[in-house]
């Protein structure tokens, strides 16, 4: 019995290896590519989150990447990228906008999301070898093909769960820091543009992040619940 397991653990362990490695790569890449943002509109907004959440301030860092997005690292700080600051500061998004980035960061963070993949990733790693064991048997040429194809449908479904919570847990946090959820919404759908075609093309179900409409729909349900409450 414990020689069978034998694979199933190490698997396990070999999962937990990779997360901490890449937790630590992460960082430091973080570390030495970035610097605190500073910049009075976005603090001034950053400000009431952090009095809403009865802690002294907000920590946002600028991470120097082109690409647009927002990010929480595994040790829980918070970042923009620098290609999403310049689309701020050329006028194609709000503070407003950019605040409801932070708090869906936030909730990453709050929310325990970076604990949760290193458990998923372990839970992942051992189950691709059973699949690949199991499905190697009976299809020896494409078997770990497609076991690699379901994990990586699972680790996406389990990503947009993340998101959905993230998105609630920042629309919550702007209601009661006085923004409200319209920035939230009108960024979710500009970003889907910025995003171009290729991204509206994908299949929802091979995404890690859920659709901007489905995110705007969820938002909006959510509210409607609040009102009803």
């Amino acid at each position: 019995m414990i020689l069978r397991l034998t694979p199933i653990l190490l698997a396990v362990l070999y999962g937990l290896l990779m997360y901490q490695l890449s937790a630590w790569r992460t960082r430091a890449r973080l570390t030495a590519q970035s610097t605190e943002l500073a910049d009075p509109v976005i603090k001034a907004l950053t400000d009431r989150m952090a009095a809403s959440l009865e802690i002294p301030r907000i920590r946002v860092n600028i991470y120097e990447v082109d690409i647009i997005n927002g990010l929480a690292a595994p040790d829980g700080r918070i970042f923009l990228t620098r290609g999403l600051y310049d689309k701020y500061r050329l006028g194609d998004v709000s503070a407003e906008e950019l605040a409801s980035v932070i708090a869906h960061e936030l909730g990453h963070v709050a929310l325990g999301h970076s604990r949760r993949r290193m458990i998923d990733f372990s839970g992942q790693n051992a189950l691709r070898a059973v699949l690949n064991t199991v499905i190697g048997r009976i299809i020896p040429l494409i078997g770990p093909w497609i076991s690699d194809a379901v994990m990586t449908l699972v680790a996406a479904r389990l990503s947009r769960s993340d998101e959905f919570e993230a998105d609630a847990y920042a629309a919550a946090l702007l209601v009661k820091a006085g923004i409200g959820t319209t920035p939230q919404k009108t960024l979710l759908l500009k970003l889907e543009e910025m995003a171009g075609g290729a991204a509206r093309q994908t299949p929802a179900w091979l995404l890690s992040h859920p659709k901007p409409p489905k995110r705007v729909a969820a938002i909006d349900d959510l509210e409607a619940s609040w009102r009803r409450s």
